[in-house]
């Protein structure tokens, strides 16, 4: 099985983490294609950064490699709004006919998956692509009940923000009592604390880079079993 991954320039989390999960797996290897983004803010700046003919040159790149699957590997379908990504995914699969998702489909799929309607968010956006986040979660029918952010628009310097904070800012919304954690930025090193903070609040946390990987295998309709980091990934 090889894995597309459409990766932003600025990243260096997703490819690292990426690999770490799958030091286990045997046959399956993963592929990156960036794209340039380097900050997320209001604006058609930010937007320019993941336009439609953006992704698929960069997805035209994994083609050339034969990968089973193509993963659009960020949130920009979470302030951008779900139907953005969908359409992603529609023009991606036309140009390549490789079957593709998003990060941000992803998250709502695994909401559904676990049956979570109400949720606590964590990400290090400012309080603009926050709140967008949290209407377009609710127009797909998810409740955030409790969120934290970070103010940054630096795509680079979420990368700086260490795991421990992660896990504080995530025990600080589980105190909104949530059905489920989303740790929202594949450039946010939320991953490593994950099944800690499931043991912990008896709660899924749905982390942006484990779940655009349990996305690659569920598009196939695989069912992966990588343990260590959280329930996501160990569903049988």
């Amino acid at each position: 099985m090889r894995i597309g991954m459409l990766t932003p320039s600025s990243n260096t989390v997703l490819e690292p983490v990426t690999m770490r999960i799958l030091s286990s797996a045997e046959d399956v290897s993963v592929h990156f294609s960036r794209l340039r983004v380097t900050a997320i803010a209001e604006g058609d700046a930010t937007r320019q950064q993941f336009s439609i003919p953006v992704m698929v040159e960069a997805a035209r790149l994994l083609a050339d490699a034969k990968v089973d699957v193509i993963v659009w590997n960020g949130t920009s379908g979470g302030w951008e709004g779900l139907d953005a990504d969908r359409e992603i995914v529609t023009a991606v699969e036309a140009e390549t006919s490789i079957p593709t998702t998003t990060g941000t489909l992803a998250t709502a799929e695994a909401f559904s998956v676990l049956k979570v309607k109400r949720f606590g968010l964590v990400v290090p956006y400012t309080d603009a692509i926050t709140s967008a986040i949290k209407s377009n979660f609710a127009a797909a029918g998810y409740d955030c009940v409790a969120a934290t952010n970070e103010g940054i628009t630096v795509n680079w310097e979420f990368s700086k923000i260490s795991p421990g904070l992660v896990a504080d800012r995530a025990r600080k919304v589980a105190k909104a009592h949530p059905q489920a954690i989303a740790i929202f930025c594949t450039n946010l090193c939320g991953a490593p604390v994950v099944a800690q903070l499931e043991e912990e609040l008896g709660m899924p946390v749905v982390d942006s880079v484990v779940v655009c990987l349990w996305a690659a295998f569920h598009r196939l309709g695989h069912k992966p079993f990588l343990s260590g980091w959280g329930r996501l990934l160990e569903r049988s």
